[in-house]
């Protein structure tokens, strides 16, 4: 008799399969996702517009959050999985709100990153992402379809850094509770950034992990400071006691991210494109007034081929250009650029607790 299928690790191949995994919803019309209990609300942020329908007819789409004010988004008891986050606010707040998620009851977040680089929009600008674990769709739709299994309890929170209120926040948290197996790791994600990168520094992604896991992903905000091509640093993998040398060392910044020359397509421009896992989605290009430099947005999942350790881990990228000189005598020129990169990985519990995030003048987009 075959094991019952605990309707984790979905796909085409195997969406037909009966499970007995408990589908639930937590959002402002159901902020418990219990059973039963959607649509309930006598009061909320549509409560003005729905006085004439009254119960049911969307009296709690959203909420709205006050400065400087940290809300619980989500307690879940487990075990389960969540499988599908939708949220919305204006780009206004995408670098003042930063999203925590902690599993089991554990003290310090397994994630923390502002909520616009969780889903590749670190610049404050909406643009479109068609990915397989992260969508952003118009106008500023965001969804993860990154599962997050969890064994105790699941708790996700959204802090407001700002002096200002956010009005409009609206959110859905989807999940089921079923069995987890043995084998199943906890998902993580952490902000970093170099603003900017000192001289002939490499700008650090993940450091200080510790366990078996694996690197699953990489979101990187970059802005240019300086004229000329940006992208030859090479991003490097220290895996389970590397020391100076790495195990994984790659070969330009645009070939990690999947593309190449200098993503120049045409001539003299950059080549935008989002596919299911890589992708330069964002271009921003100055405007010769009061947009200075050029920023660019560009992820890559490693979904097909993660990067496994056994003991510990580290990540770093180079940031590189060019010195003028002639063709065949030309030099790398260390850049000193704003970095913002969001590392994405799954290990085992515990983990290592994460440098301090910055307050809301580390975070802004400048």
């Amino acid at each position: 008799m075959s094991t019952p299928f605990n309707g984790l690790g979905v796909h085409l191949g195997n969406l037909s399969r009966l499970s007995n995994a408990q589908s639930r919803s937590i959002s402002p019309e159901n902020f418990s996702g219990a059973k039963g209990e959607g649509a309930r609300a006598t009061d909320g942020t549509g409560a003005v517009a729905a006085r004439e329908l009254g119960q049911g007819w969307k009296v709690s789409p959203s909420i709205h959050i006050a400065p400087n004010q940290l809300v619980t988004l989500a307690e879940i008891d487990g075990p389960g999985a969540i499988q599908h986050i939708w949220c919305t606010v204006h780009p206004q707040h995408w670098r003042r709100l930063v999203l925590r998620i902690y599993w089991d009851g554990e003290e310090t977040p397994s994630v923390e990153t502002p909520i616009g680089d969780f889903f590749c929009n670190g610049w404050g600008e909406r643009c479109n992402v068609n990915s397989l674990p992260v969508a952003v769709n118009p106008a500023g739709g965001f969804n993860s379809y990154w599962e997050m299994p969890f064994r105790g309890s699941a708790r996700i929170t959204l802090e407001n850094l700002s002096p200002d209120e956010v009005r409009g926040f609206y959110y859905s948290i989807d999940y089921c509770l079923t069995d987890v197996p043995d084998d199943a790791a906890y998902f993580h994600a952490q902000w970093r950034r170099n603003n900017p990168l000192p001289y002939g520094e490499v700008h650090t992604l993940l450091d200080g992990v510790s366990g078996q896991g694996q690197y699953v992903g990489t979101y990187i905000a970059w802005q240019s400071n300086t004229t000329g091509w940006w992208g030859e640093g090479e991003i490097k993998f220290y895996l389970d006691g590397d020391g100076e040398w790495p195990t994984i060392a790659g070969t330009g910044t645009e070939d990690y991210f999947g593309g190449a020359w200098n993503w120049e397509h045409p001539k003299g421009q950059y080549g935008v494109y989002s596919t299911a896992y890589l992708g330069l989605p964002q271009v921003i290009q100055p405007d010769g007034l009061y947009r200075s430099q050029t920023r660019f947005g560009m992820y890559r999942w490693h979904v097909q081929d993660p990067i496994r350790f056994q003991d510990d881990l580290r990540v770093t990228i180079q940031a590189l250009g060019w010195r003028s000189a002639l063709e065949d005598k030309r030099r790398y020129l260390p850049l000193q650029d704003d970095i913002a990169s969001t590392a994405f990985w799954y290990q085992a519990e515990p983990h290592a607790p994460f440098p301090q995030l910055p307050g809301l003048n580390g975070l802004e987009v400048i």
